[in-house]
């Protein structure tokens, strides 16, 4: 559900899970979608008019639902909010009884002012006979170079709930940005390259910007932009491409860099102009930290009944 650029599809498929469907209404997206796995049905469409009965009996049903509705950076609407995709999400569970659910979103949803809805979710999940939890997750905990606090909301069959364990943080230490991006500053001979990186030596703020409603590829508010000029970077825009040989001053990042610190790998080509591709990038889930939950997730259902996955 709401697939968008691929970053949560990347890591179930690392966690050895086969796509039946995903579901994606921006055409950009479905095209990147389409670009990186031509063996993938994508779905192209608004996921509220979206028939899960032909999917009756699939393993995982997951998806990013939309963050603005629960986002502080919003007027947290919630429910009210017409972007909500929750309500499509509990009607898809219903259509097709997968063994477990597995939804995204932002940290904003856990705020006290949506727990009554948050008690409705899971309420309309139990009475379908699953058992559920929400988790806040860093990526930073699992490799990715960026903070990028993200909730995930999981739901099992009883018969397989009891196997699920949360995955544990800090297995593997997130690189800095100065270590990440070294290689793609000096791509086109920068000087300067290895005297940013080694001043970098943080991990980023969460990516955020490429809103449709408000300006093009930045890398945020104000707030933001201070805290990427800590680490060496100019956040007003997004460059074309890594700074040339007699570059003076704090580089740009470009929607590849910002791929990277996202934990996508590099051969994952976003399809569409700067602003699009930047969109695609900055909304998506972190690869590394889906692969970390639907690992957990396979092997619930593995352990319970071994010839389900």
């Amino acid at each position: 559900m709401c697939a968008g650029a691929g970053g949560q599809a990347i890591g179930l498929e690392s966690a050895g899970f086969e796509h039946s469907g995903l579901v994606e209404i921006d055409a950009h997206a479905c095209a990147t979608l389409r670009h990186n796995r031509p063996n993938w049905r994508v779905i192209e469409g608004d996921l509220n008019f979206f028939d899960g009965r032909p999917f009756q009996g699939i393993d995982l049903l997951a998806g990013g639902l939309p963050c603005p509705p629960f986002s502080k950076a919003g007027k947290q609407l919630g429910d009210n909010d017409e972007r909500n995709m929750f309500p499509a999400a509990i009607r898809l569970v219903d259509e097709t009884r997968p063994n477990a659910v597995m939804i995204e979103n932002v940290r904003g949803i856990l705020d006290a002012v949506f727990e009554d809805y948050r008690t409705y979710i899971a309420g309309e999940l139990t009475k379908m006979g699953y058992r559920t939890d929400w988790r806040l997750l860093r990526a930073s905990g699992f490799g990715v170079p960026q903070l990028r606090p993200r909730v995930v909301f999981v739901a099992l069959k009883d018969e397989y709930a009891d196997h699920f364990i949360w995955p544990t943080a800090g297995l593997q230490k997130a690189p800095t940005v100065g270590e990440c991006l070294l290689d793609l500053m000096a791509a086109n001979g920068w000087e300067g390259a290895e005297e940013w990186a080694a001043k970098a030596t943080d991990i980023a703020p969460t990516v955020v910007g490429g809103s449709k409603k408000h300006g093009g590829p930045d890398l945020g508010p104000t707030r933001a932009k201070r805290a990427w000029s800590t680490l060496g970077v100019d956040g007003h825009n997004i460059a074309p491409d890594a700074p040339l040989p007699g570059f003076v001053g704090m580089p740009r990042l470009t929607v590849r860099m910002v791929a990277r610190l996202q934990g996508f790998r590099d051969d994952w080509h976003f399809v569409g102009a700067k602003t699009n591709t930047y969109r695609q990038v900055s909304n998506a889930f972190p690869p590394p930290v889906a692969k970390a939950v639907a690992t957990q997730i396979r092997h619930a259902l593995e352990v319970a009944q071994p010839e389900v996955v």
